[in-house]
């Protein structure tokens, strides 16, 4: 399967939207409100949608969860263990790192969703919305954790309000319940679902934005080099050793590509860090995804 042609489409989105917001009238005030419809409404539904459609198998499902948590985890426990790194640590500032640390562990979910029916078609839209869900609590509290010392952010607060949890948690309630959307709203479920992946992906075009990076060169590339490349090893690492259906492969190989969430901007500047130096990692985190996700799903298997 050729993966650059495959994915060029959903990153040309993405530079459409970088290319409007910068040169067009339809500027960061424009794309703003889009970015929040998508991420607290559209995005909800269709993760609600994907998964309360298609009858879902636990037991087969569970090595697939067991693997997207322990590939977070994975990506957490290295983040925070760049500080300790003595050929690494000296060359970072701890504040910085507080802040910037999540790049390394957090997930695009506007590009994984995008992408997941193109890979693995439906079932495979129903998979990453699941291993969305499960890994959003875990990716949240690794983030806040490094920054909680100085800001007043209650957490479990954030978790139980998060839209993607709540568009999983009620699509995994309703499919257990055997709950089905009517069928005189399924054709509004289904549009509104197909046009979150067009505006999510341009709204994270827009939200691209590089510059201080050049005094952290060093976590810049320590943190990217996680996301980009140790992860897609280790989750190859931990497809063989879950024996993943390979449907399930390729959807946890690009899981562990997807650039890192463009979130990661907006907790640094709401918890009083430097969030334009987070916006550069967020931007070349994005950029870097157009190679990592070939590289990762081109991985012998």
């Amino acid at each position: 399967m050729n993966y650059p042609q495959l994915l060029f489409p959903d990153f040309s989105l993405i530079l459409c939207g970088y290319l409007i917001c910068r040169h067009t009238a339809l500027n960061r005030t424009v794309w703003e409100p889009v970015e929040s419809l998508v991420y607290y409404f559209m995005f909800p539904v269709l993760l609600f949608q994907s998964i309360i459609k298609s009858p879902l198998d636990f037991g087969t499902a569970s090595n697939l969860i067991a693997a997207g948590l322990l590939l977070v985890a994975t990506g957490i426990a290295l983040a925070y263990a760049l500080p300790y790194l003595p050929w690494v640590g000296r060359h970072i500032q701890p504040r910085d790192h507080a802040a910037s640390a999540q790049t390394a562990f957090r997930f695009n979910s506007f590009i994984g969703l995008a992408l997941a029916g193109k890979l693995a078609g439906p079932e495979g839209l129903l998979m990453v919305s699941i291993l969305i869900g499960v890994s959003v609590p875990l990716t949240n509290i690794g983030a806040v954790f490094p920054m909680a010392r100085h800001a007043n952010l209650g957490l479990a607060r954030e978790l139980v309000r998060n839209p993607l949890i709540l568009g999983t948690a009620f699509g995994l309630a309703g499919n257990l319940l055997g709950v089905h959307i009517p069928s005189w709203l399924e054709p509004t479920v289904t549009r509104i679902g197909g046009a979150s992946l067009p505006l999510g992906l341009m709204a994270a075009g827009a939200g691209m934005q590089l510059g201080h990076l050049s005094r952290g060169k060093t976590l810049a590339v320590a943190t990217l080099s996680i996301r980009h490349l140790i992860l897609p090893l280790v989750a190859l690492g931990l497809s063989h050793a879950l024996r993943l259906e390979p449907r399930q492969t390729t959807v946890l190989l690009m899981f562990s590509a997807l650039p890192t969430a463009s979130s990661c901007y907006v907790l640094a500047a709401r918890m009083g860090y430097n969030a334009a130096y987070v916006g550069g990692l967020v931007t070349l985190s994005t950029i870097l995804g157009m190679l990592s996700l070939p590289f990762a799903l081109g991985l012998p298997r």
